[in-house]
């Protein structure tokens, strides 16, 4: 089963109560999702150097798809009292083994095989991490059809983004089934 990795945006950043609720939680046991914990006091929270990582998790997940990853992780977010996925991103810096993962495509280790094929981002020390803009770039210049953001990435987002908006919202059922939108 492949490993997806990701960052999981969630509505706020974690309490100490919600970073210790997540630390014995069964569904985060395996160390697959880490969280930065700020400060302990929230108005502290603006002065870290990072306070948007605040708000993200990192995950790498087993899973059969990248929207099954996303979704696992979503579900058990809410695990975690007051806590809620609202929104997924990739990351721009990978491995060739995640961009050969995300483009569906072998991405040779020896690159001088592809003309044209981005460097290593500069200062990444050992392990070499490229950048993904750049690599789905060349793959359109070699004629492989590989979109930027992946579409399973971009259905997870805008299903997390919608579920965040109307978290709350008074939206009558009849609108949502008007949207499209399933109603229990």
């Amino acid at each position: 089963m492949p490993e997806w990795s990701f960052t999981l945006l969630v509505n706020q950043p974690l309490t100490a109560e919600q970073a210790d609720a997540f630390d014995h939680c069964d569904a985060f046991a395996d160390g697959a999702v880490s969280y930065t914990l700020g400060p302990e006091n929230p108005g502290d929270h603006a002065r870290v150097p990072d306070s948007g990582a605040l708000e993200e998790l990192s995950c790498d997940i087993d899973a059969p798809t990248l929207l099954d990853a996303v979704a696992q992780v979503a579900r058990a977010v809410r695990l975690v009292p007051g806590l809620r996925a609202v929104g997924v991103r990739y990351d721009d810096i990978v491995t060739l083994e995640e961009a050969a993962q995300r483009c569906g495509r072998e991405l040779s280790r020896q690159r001088e095989e592809f003309t044209g094929f981005p460097d290593p981002e500069p200062g990444t020390g050992g392990t070499e991490f490229y950048s993904w803009r750049k690599i789905a770039e060349w793959l359109a210049r070699v004629g492989d059809d590989v979109p930027e953001t992946p579409p399973d990435l971009l259905v997870a987002d805008r299903a997390l983004r919608l579920a965040d908006a109307l978290e709350g919202a008074d939206v009558p059922p009849g609108t949502l089934r008007a949207l499209g939108l399933p109603v229990n």
